[in-house]
């Protein structure tokens, strides 16, 4: 199974006020996350984080990874310093990626974007950065934690929400 999430901020102790997170403090918060995270994804899966994964720590990102489920791939976000990059864990890391997933070409990035490669045929850009503050639009999604329960989402999960108005082989990228 394939996942994503973003928008995690462990560790970083202004989340929880400006985001509303009901967690009393970061260490709830981060074993909070970290659990929804490993009932969710299993080792063998992959999971793509769309950004500002974690603080400025020594060793702070190892740590996290060592302890999250499956193979994690980082797109950067604009909180991810050097230390969250460089960590040892990540299977790639870039700032932007345009794999095809079931059939589905999907635009990864951090941002949301207007406009994206091959929004008129039908791809979908999956983003982080706005912690569910942006009106959602047709095949865009924040996959970040704060709009998804707190927990990585799947691409069926996102594309069922939209199913009214979409139809799955509508979005599909044409070869």
């Amino acid at each position: 199974m394939i996942y994503f999430t973003g928008d995690t901020h462990f560790g970083d102790a202004r989340v929880p006020r400006i985001d509303r997170r009901p967690f009393s403090d970061m260490s709830d918060h981060d074993t909070a996350l970290i659990s929804n995270w490993n009932s969710r994804v299993l080792p063998e899966d992959e999971i793509w984080h769309l950004g500002d994964f974690s603080v400025n720590r020594a060793g702070y990102a190892e740590q996290l990874l060592s302890q999250l489920h499956g193979e994690k791939h980082l797109i950067v976000g604009n909180n991810d310093p050097a230390e969250t990059t460089r960590a040892t864990g990540w299977a790639s890391v870039q700032h932007y990626a345009e794999p095809t997933i079931d059939g589905h070409r999907l635009i990864l990035c951090h941002y949301p974007f207007r406009t994206w490669n091959q929004m008129g045929k039908g791809s979908i850009n999956l983003h982080g950065h706005s912690h569910g503050r942006l009106k959602p639009t047709l095949r865009q999604f924040d996959v970040g934690v704060d709009p998804r329960g707190l927990r990585p989402t799947t691409l069926p999960e996102l594309l069922k929400k939209q199913s009214g108005r979409i139809r799955l082989k509508d979005t599909a990228h044409a070869e």
